[in-house]
């Protein structure tokens, strides 16, 4: 690349993925064909990923998962840049604090215990994700929900019907709902996450709770979109979870003063 090129890309803002050197384009990708692993197979994998528009590709490792399928990975240079300030998302807001001072914000300013209740719907067998943020022990050496003095954590598992997790937050007087969805085959977790705030507002019971939706295919942008008010992906810390409910509490009973 020539300095003139080079100082272009900079001034833009322009990104590609990063290998070994500034802007090569080196990336390694993984995925699964239908195919029984061979020299052949090998190929069509190269093939298939030049077709992506990719260059310099080379499969580096070629596994069977089981009969007529095989797992590839590959490095290969992509040629496109990105202009990154073109680039919009957005972010939960979080003020960032500790359990203590959790739990102390909410002693202090909302004078009463919170209760959040939470829930994988639909047909989701998976808990993984609910009981990182709700069980005692947590999740990455932070504090689960049910740990936290100040708050009534009510996990009530996996599979639970809308209508069935709707009811029981009226009955513990929820403040929040935390609904999680691990499985997204065939979208299902935007059909069970829309047909949960479809049914609160049939209801008039949106405005009643603060709704976070969790999942590995979670971004906020998506949960705004889909009517909760804040959404949370992988890597979120039960402290993340607990801060935002205690501070958009503190929020809305300022509101009400």
């Amino acid at each position: 690349m020539n300095l003139k090129k080079e100082a272009n890309m900079t001034s833009k803002n322009l990104i590609k993925p990063y290998g070994d050197t500034m802007n090569d384009g080196v990336m390694q990708l993984a995925f699964t064909l239908p195919v029984e692993n061979s020299a052949r197979a090998k190929k069509a994998a190269e093939v298939y990923l030049t077709k992506l528009n990719l260059v310099d590709v080379a499969i580096s490792s070629a596994k069977k998962l089981t009969d007529g399928f095989t797992y590839f990975v590959a490095f290969a240079r992509a040629i496109p840049t990105l202009n990154y300030d073109e680039i919009e998302a957005t972010e939960v807001q979080i003020k960032e604090m500790n359990f203590y001072q959790i739990n102390a914000l909410i002693k202090e300013k909302i004078n009463r215990k919170l209760v959040i209740i939470g829930a994988t719907i639909g047909t989701d067998a998976h808990t993984v994700g609910i009981d990182a943020i709700m069980n005692m022990k947590g999740y990455n050496m932070d504090y689960g929900l049910e740990r936290y003095p100040e708050i009534e954590a009510y996990n009530l598992g996996s599979q639970v019907p809308p209508e069935t997790l709707i009811k029981a937050a009226l009955d513990y007087k929820a403040d929040a709902i935390l609904i999680s969805q691990t499985v997204t085959q065939k979208d299902a977790h935007i059909r069970n996450f829309t047909e949960f705030i479809e049914m609160l507002e049939a209801e008039k019971l949106r405005n009643r709770f603060i709704i976070i939706a969790g999942g590995p295919r979670i971004n906020n942008d998506l949960a705004i979109e889909l009517g909760f008010d804040a959404g949370f992906g992988p890597g979120t810390l039960p402290s993340h979870v607990a801060s935002y409910v205690a501070n958009k509490m503190v929020e809305r009973k300022g509101a009400q003063s």
